[in-house]
């Protein structure tokens, strides 16, 4: 959210130093996360002066160059080349003297220097307006009105204003009270009273009743009550749209808001003051002169003002004349009945609308407007009047109009406010600090809470209506915890802590996981779990969000393939290429049995796993590459008795029959989805599985063997169709307790061997604890050897 300093400030009752302000503010949680400064004009013409041309004769030494001198008030004229071809001695202009800066409307600022212009000396530069960033124009120099006083400063002839600062807030969902700058107020003149010793109050706007002049009666209808618990409304009748005052144009853009025309920017600058959204509806296009709060019919088309067409649901709330919908209540405005440039009577409206239905219509039609957002998280249902009568009387000084009917209020039952009881025992032991009881009351009552009963030991108030978070004793704790400053939380001078024996938990092997995938090189991302449902279409599982933030965001992702994939594609698009990439987290589904939720490790790699150099060669990444990772990481974890199955291209790890890891490449469609154009694998690992399975595992520590190993090579023959992991299996199925290790180091395959033949070279390492194998003994389990794969596998031995 942001925050206007000059508007802000119109609101306290002291002048506080934007320094001051930004601690103020993130001491009561209303967190600073920046100061941008706003400058009406780029550079605000600092520097810049007033001048005239004294004498301007052409360039001895190009055509379209003129040499003049201009007087700016100082000692000597100034000698400026210049290219403009409107320029004239006895002209009044703008100059922008050596060492100052010119701020282009399009492009960069860049600094006057003094310079020879082919051979002639220039001490300056005479100014086009979209040099200076007052308009666009570049077919020639600005020419001022004769009267413009020579030396006068240029942002003092054009009036500019100071700059503001926009302060940037992160602003907690549950704050509904401080989404605006009065709200915002309301909390720093709670601080400086309770901090001051002083009872401050908000200086809020001049208000006058709405006194009715004109005659233009729009009744008012409200059908559903539950979704509109209260809607205002009066009518102004002739109404002229055009541009804003400046200072209101300059208000909206201080905090990124686009002026329109006098009419919506008044309701916009209302939305900032008071958080109260408006809605103005041209009165003439109100058919039957009246307005009907209602649903539609389920599939009702409705065009919006952006011109699209949408089918609206059974529970949309509309605005609505005698023949149809005029507005999505609360959300947006349709095409056919919002103010325009030959408006001349509006009916202008102010209402509470339901929260939950707001957001669900928002949700439904991806709508993430300004009032929705506010309705939806609630606004202060005494806040629409004054903020309807500000709006009026605003559009009466501005737009010309005449207040032309009463105000309308369909209130059929009163808001209650909230009561809390609290004692100050539970105040000081949540909060860790001590608080009398007379500066709680002082603190709440600052923030609009009325003390409705006060002993010794407990305090009940009522909340004010904007404070919708505030129910239960801990959110009055939160409160006085605020309005005393977060920062204030005294840290106690001793902390008692007991230590307790280390206990191999998931985030231990977490670790451990972790350090041996950056050791080889991977690095951590960590991605959202919400993602976008045009992923994955083809899914029957997907959870849905109720309440996502933006309609690309809006499921709780099912696999974590495509999470992965948008970081390698941002990479790939920016020449990072070589990627080895690891996120442990969660993925979502449901059954009929309700929701579930997975533990992943998921390991990415694409591109080049070691770039070549002079003493080695470059290697590319591949599936085999994957395959050795996993297999490092389920060595590294001592989990045995791991069996793994490749089978169209797809390497499926199992432990106790159950799947433990998958390692895969990404289909060619998956990528072009993703416009990346480098192959890309995958390892999924399911962790909580993995976990499971190092819980069984019990690790055996073994003195390291002083006998030396014993290394033998053997080359296998074997039909195409056998593959590696069937010689695993049968080099496993003898139980060889020597064996200590055995990898393969090579695959040949020639018309030599046969038809359809290969050669698997093999290395096996043999050891002992007690003693040195001799050779006859390692001959002897070398036979076992081969006659297991000629028996198993039909293999021959190759010479």
């Amino acid at each position: 959210m942001i925050i206007s300093y000059k508007w802000l400030s119109d609101y306290l009752p002291e002048e506080v130093s934007i320094e001051k302000l930004s601690k103020i503010l993130t001491s009561i949680g209303l967190e600073v996360e920046g100061l941008e400064p706003v400058e009406y004009v780029k550079g605000g013409l600092d520097g810049l002066v007033i001048g005239e041309v004294l004498t301007c004769e052409k360039h001895p030494d190009a055509d379209k160059l003129k040499v003049t001198t201009v007087n700016i008030g100082g000692d000597t004229p100034l000698n400026i080349v210049c290219g403009a071809p409107n320029v004239a001695a006895g002209q009044r202009v703008v100059v922008a003297p050596v060492n100052s800066f010119v701020h282009p409307v399009n492009g960069e600022a860049f600094k006057i220097k003094k310079a020879k212009i082919r051979g002639q000396v220039s001490e300056g530069m005479i100014c086009a307006e979209d040099e200076v960033g007052l308009g666009n124009d570049h077919d020639g120099i600005m020419v001022l009105k004769e009267d413009a006083v020579i030396g006068t400063l240029a942002k003092d002839y054009f009036n500019i204003p100071e700059p503001d600062t926009a302060i940037h807030i992160g602003l907690t969902p549950n704050r509904s009270d401080a989404m605006s700058h009065i709200g915002v107020a309301k909390d720093v003149v709670a601080y400086l009273s309770y901090h001051n010793g002083k009872e401050y109050k908000v200086q809020l706007p001049e208000i006058k009743p709405a006194e009715k002049t004109a005659d233009l009666n729009i009744d008012v209808e409200v059908k559903d009550a539950a979704a509109c618990p209260r809607y205002m409304g009066l009518t102004i009748a002739g109404v002229k749209v055009g541009p804003s005052p400046e200072w209101l144009q300059r208000r909206l853009q201080a905090i990124g808001s686009r002026p329109i025309n006098n009419v919506v920017d008044i309701t916009n600058y209302i939305l900032h003051e008071w958080g109260q959204p408006l809605h103005a509806f041209d009165a003439d296009k109100i058919k039957g002169q009246k307005v009907i709060v209602q649903t539609l019919a389920e599939g009702t088309k409705f065009t919006t003002l952006d011109e699209e067409e949408r089918i609206l649901t059974a529970s949309d709330l509309m605005i609505c004349n005698a023949e149809g919908g005029m507005c999505i209540a609360g959300v947006f405005g349709g095409v056919h009945s919002g103010v325009t440039d030959v408006t001349t009577n509006i009916f202008l409206e102010s209402a509470f609308f339901n929260d939950m239905h707001i957001r669900r219509t928002s949700l439904d039609h991806g709508l993430r407007t300004d009032a929705a957002t506010h309705f939806e998280k609630t606004v202060d249902v005494n806040n629409l009047e004054p903020a309807l009568l500000r709006a009026a009387q605003m559009i009466v000084e501005f737009a010309g109009g005449q207040i032309a009917s009463n105000i309308v209020d369909i209130y059929p039952e009163d808001v209650q406010p909230k009561k809390v009881t609290t004692t100050y025992e539970y105040i000081n032991r949540l909060s860790g600090k001590t608080y009398q009881p007379e500066k709680v009351s002082l603190l709440l009552t600052a923030l609009g809470f009325t003390i409705e009963e006060q002993t010794n030991e407990s305090i009940t108030v009522s909340v004010p209506t904007n404070k919708a978070d505030v129910a239960i004793p801990a959110d009055i704790v939160e409160e006085v915890l605020r309005i005393d400053g977060l920062d204030n939380i005294p840290i106690p001078e001793r902390l008692n802590i007991s230590l307790n024996a280390p206990i191999e938990n998931d985030r231990g092997i977490r670790n451990k996981v972790a350090d041996i995938l950056v050791g080889i090189g991977f690095r951590e991302i960590v991605t959202n779990s919400i993602v976008n449902s045009k992923y994955y279409s083809e899914e029957k599982s997907i959870v849905k969000m109720l309440n996502s933030l933006t309609s690309e965001l809006d499921i709780l992702r099912p696999h974590m393939l495509e999470s992965g994939l948008e970081i390698i594609q941002y990479n790939c698009n920016r020449k990072n290429n070589d990627l080895l990439l690891f996120e442990f987290g969660k993925t979502y589904g449901q059954t009929e049995q309700g929701y579930y939720e997975d533990n992943k490790l998921v390991l990415y790699v694409t591109g080049t796993a070691q770039i070549g150099a002079w003493n080695r060669k470059e290697q590319q990444v591949d599936a085999f590459y994957l395959k050795g990772v996993v297999e490092k990481l389920i060595a590294q974890a001592g989990i045995k008795k791991v069996n793994d199955k490749t089978t169209d291209n797809v390497t499926v790890y199992s432990w106790k029959k159950k799947e433990l890891c998958r390692v895969e490449e990404v289909t060619d469609k998956k990528l072009y989805d993703f416009d990346i154009k480098q192959p890309v694998y995958f390892a999924t690992v399911n962790w909580d599985l993995w976990l499971e399975a190092i819980k069984k595992t019990n690790v055996m520590y073994a003195e390291v063997s002083k006998h030396p190993a014993v290394s033998r090579d053997l080359s296998i023959v074997l039909d195409k169709s056998v593959t590696y992991q069937q010689v695993k299996a049968a080099t496993n199925k003898l139980n060889i307790n020597e064996l200590q290790n055995y990898n393969l180091f090579d695959v040949f395959e020639s018309d030599k061997l046969g038809e359809n033949k290969k050669s698997y070279a093999l290395n096996y390492t043999f050891q002992l604890q007690d003693r040195t194998l001799t050779d006859d003994e390692t001959d002897s389990i070398m036979q076992k050897l081969i006659d297991s794969y000629k028996k198993e596998l039909q293999a021959q031995i190759r010479d």
